[in-house]
């Protein structure tokens, strides 16, 4: 299964009307890492007003989807991040947003905003990575071709993980599932044939 995820954590910070609000963006592969991070931040700001959360755990083999307002009216907080995560096409992902209230109330829909905001906000500051199967094939070939080789790999969209040099240099290289076949008959013509290939296994990126 493909899906998009965050490259990593990412945090933002806004003042809304006084009141502050601070975006936490993590990946989470699992929904107990979700929880793990939810409980941290809520630990580390256990003087805000609120610390409202929400995850979306999809990666074909566990699915959890969870949201909480923390104490906000119902509907204006946590479904509103929930809903940055969903619109951005993100999987394997929790956010919290954290908020100290400034005396200023803000309405249900300024709630809406400054929630999705400081999520979206967070989001983008952790970046986002598409995650998908792959496969692997292994390359022996002379040192005469070596620029030939990676460079064929390269524009194809491959990735050389491993590289080994002796007589002869052998790569191991990745790339996208079903799409090695295509690659090493390209490898097979640029090489003139004078590359050896052999299919190796199947993983997850």
């Amino acid at each position: 299964m493909n899906y998009r995820t965050l490259k990593g954590p990412g945090t933002a910070r806004l003042i809304v009307k006084k009141s502050v609000f601070i975006g936490y963006a993590s990946p989470a592969n699992m929904e107990e890492e979700a929880r793990a991070f939810i409980a941290k931040i809520k630990a580390h700001h256990g003087d805000a007003t609120h610390n409202v959360s929400a995850y979306l755990i999809n990666d074909g083999k566990n699915f959890a989807v969870r949201y909480d307002d923390d104490g906000e009216p119902k509907g204006s907080a946590g479904k509103p991040v929930l809903k940055v995560i969903q619109n951005r096409g993100l999987s394997n992902v929790v956010v919290v947003v954290t908020r100290y209230f400034g005396g200023i109330k803000l309405g249900y829909g300024g709630l809406v905003k400054a929630y999705s905001d400081a999520a979206s906000l967070a989001i983008e500051n952790a970046g986002t990575v598409e995650v998908y199967e792959t496969e692997r094939f292994e390359v022996v070939f002379p040192y005469s071709l070596f620029h030939t080789v990676r460079e064929a790999v390269e524009k194809a969209g491959g990735k050389v993980v491993s590289e080994e040099y002796g007589e002869l240099v052998k790569f191991t290289v990745e790339i996208r599932k079903g799409e090695a076949g295509p690659l090493m008959e390209l490898l097979t013509e640029k090489t003139r044939g004078r590359a050896r290939l052999r299919p190796l296994f199947m993983l997850e990126l």
